[in-house]
């Protein structure tokens, strides 16, 4: 047996899974240098959540990261978490959208491609792994491991060996949930080696506990490489700690031959590092057991947690955790990984916050019960299936057959506003937030997401802060304001006196609602401060033909216009909530007669969106 080799995650899965994938650029390059002193078979370090993340929060360039990075650790390979045809976004891509960003990753530093499939579907593969060997860059396929009456060692045989035959050059095991127990491991590894003769490399969370187990009986079946996260960012949702691991295997014949006191001095620059973040962090990031029964990875429960304290509902976490293992079985057990994980998570977030299940069905469910993702494992809840697409075909074929080339359309899209191809690509993944993060760019304005100080968390109630000083950003023209002053009138109006790019001025601004920061920052209410609408405002609710989001989130397209006829359940919004899209029903048939809500508004349950008129 030779010795074991190891690849850590601090860079991309540490952070994802225990500070909703916060760390920016600037808190990684200082220390390269001991990473890439180290002598690791790789370093995770792009992929999976962190392009989403640096366009969404931290307002930074993806690719611009990559490169840095790649600069950064000149004898390191860069390995990077790849959701096959789903790329870093959440639907399939075309083609040729696939190929030309395996092909700009590769050419801005990427070494090896983790490919994987949320539905363990072969079919949605293919394209990805071809474009990387293309590429002359090593592919592994990564089969994503769950536990359910279909899943079995048998099962995931094939898979490995279906990978083997595309040409994949190792074989990941991908426990993102932590599931995998350490006898099972052993005869997984033996089972994989003797149908492929591939290396194999595992991976496998803290969360439950096993992990360390788990990949010390996989190296006694024949593993070969094993993914660790050095300490700062390691345990609990995270990894086993690097340093545990190589110590653990130290004198042996699995000896990784890693310094100890090199990897204890990154550990201690991280978790200096981790200290800044400490506003991401989850009460959900601990060794926790009930992964074993609700399966939600470690990757996916922090941003979970993170999702329902945005909506007000972190108190009710652990409804959702119950409720997710229902959705899974609804949907017919597919994995719980990125999309699939965020899939069944928001629709089970949903089922909870509306109080009735299905009440609404986001889009991506939609798609997924039409077979848009691919084959589900297990059988379908067909009455679910119903409810929400209702006599819809269902695609039998690999859901990018039915896509058309669409790179040349994208870059016609964004053609005025991108600088290279890898602008193109960032606008195919997410095109609202790029198009935006793409304006403010050009603008100069690009903002991080504000880490507050370490003293707010360390106060009993956390202040809440509002800008005096900032950049609007209308119209492609940006203005300097400045609060110089408020006050209240008789009349019930606040003047407001500020500076705009140097010119006072005194706006008059009448409050139509008034907001209290609830104690410990938990929370805000808000009380109606006038009866009338104004210009832009949305009333409150008052009959049956006033049409409200089921949660807080931000409207992504409005379907009907004033004078169009609806029939009760059809759509009349889209809403996009905890990263997923859901589509806002007309409650009563009737006429359109007034429309709300504009695409990018911010909505919560309590503003009505469209306004329908029983006929």
């Amino acid at each position: 047996m030779t010795k074991v080799y190891v690849t850590d995650l601090v860079l991309r899965d540490g952070h994802q899974s225990l500070i909703a994938t916060r760390m920016q650029t600037a808190d990684m390059l200082p220390i390269c240098p001991q990473l890439d002193a180290v002598g690791f078979w790789s370093l995770e370090a792009w992929g999976g959540a962190t392009f989403d993340a640096c366009v969404r929060f931290l307002r930074e360039d993806p690719w611009e990261r990559l490169r840095q990075l790649r600069k950064a650790l000149p004898n390191t390979r860069i390995q990077m978490l790849l959701r096959g045809q789903n790329l870093l976004g959440y639907r399939n891509y075309s083609d040729d959208v696939v190929r030309a960003f395996v092909r700009k990753s590769a050419d801005n530093g990427v070494d090896v491609f983790r490919v994987f499939d949320a539905m363990n579907d072969l079919r949605n593969l293919r394209v990805s792994i071809e474009a990387v060997k293309a590429a002359g860059r090593h592919a592994e396929g990564a089969l994503c491991y769950t536990t359910s009456p279909v899943h079995d060692i048998a099962h995931f045989v094939e898979l490995a060996k279906g990978m083997a035959e595309m040409g994949c050059d190792t074989i990941a095991i991908k426990d993102m949930a932590g599931l995998l127990t350490p006898y099972t491991a052993y005869d997984l590894v033996c089972a994989i080696r003797e149908a492929t003769q591939l290396p194999i490399h595992t991976h496998s969370h803290a969360t439950s506990g096993l992990a360390h187990m788990t990949h010390l009986k996989a190296i006694e079946a024949g593993a070969s490489i094993i993914d660790t996260c050095v300490g700062g960012f390691s345990e609990g949702a995270s990894h086993p700690t690097t340093q545990s691991l190589v110590a653990a295997l130290a004198g042996t014949t699995y000896d990784t031959g890693l310094s100890l006191p090199l990897l204890e001095e990154i550990s201690a620059y991280f978790k200096e590092v981790r200290r800044k973040y400490w506003q991401f962090e989850s009460e959900f990031t601990g060794t926790d057991t009930r992964v074993l029964v609700n399966q939600v990875p470690g990757g996916m429960i922090s941003n979970l947690a993170n999702q329902l304290k945005e909506q007000g509902a972190l108190d009710r976490m652990n409804t959702v955790l119950e409720e997710i293992p229902r959705v899974r079985e609804d949907l017919g057990y597919p994995p719980l990984v990125t999309p699939t994980s965020q899939i069944v998570g928001t629709q089970a977030a949903l089922n909870v916050l509306t109080g009735a299940r299905y009440k609404s069905v986001t889009n991506e469910v939609k798609l997924y019960l039409q077979g848009r993702y691919g084959r589900a494992p297990g059988h379908v809840n067909e009455e679910v299936r119903k409810l929400a697409v209702g006599d819809l075909d269902v695609t039998t074929c690999r859901p990018a057959d039915l896509l058309a080339d669409e790179l040349d359309r994208l870059r016609n899209e964004i053609d005025s506003l991108a600088r290279s191809d890898e602008d193109v690509l960032t606008y195919a993944m997410f095109p609202d937030l790029a198009k935006t993060w793409l304006q403010e760019r050009a603008a100069g304005s690009l903002t991080a997401e504000p880490l507050l100080p370490r003293s707010a968390a360390q106060a009993e109630a956390a202040p809440r802060y509002a800008a005096d000083e900032f950049r609007i950003t209308l119209h492609g023209e940006t203005y300097h304001i400045k609060l110089a002053g408020s006050g209240r009138s008789e009349s019930g109006q606040h003047p407001y006196f500020v500076s705009i790019d140097g010119i006072s001025e005194e706006v008059l601004v009448e409050p139509l609602n008034e907001v209290a920061i609830t104690a410990g920052g938990g929370g805000t209410r808000k009380t109606a401060a006038a009866a009338t609408v104004a210009p832009g405002q949305k009333p409150r609710p008052s009959h049956p033909g006033h049409v409200t989001a089921a949660m807080p989130g931000t409207v992504v397209e409005v379907l009907v216009g004033i004078g169009q006829k609806v029939k009760a359940g059809d759509g009349v919004l889209v809403i996009e909530a905890m990263k997923m899209e859901s589509e806002v029903q007309a409650p009563i048939a009737g006429v359109v007669i007034n429309i709300f809500a504009r695409k990018g508004d911010a909505v919560t349950p309590d503003m009505a969106l469209v306004e329908i008129q029983p006929e």
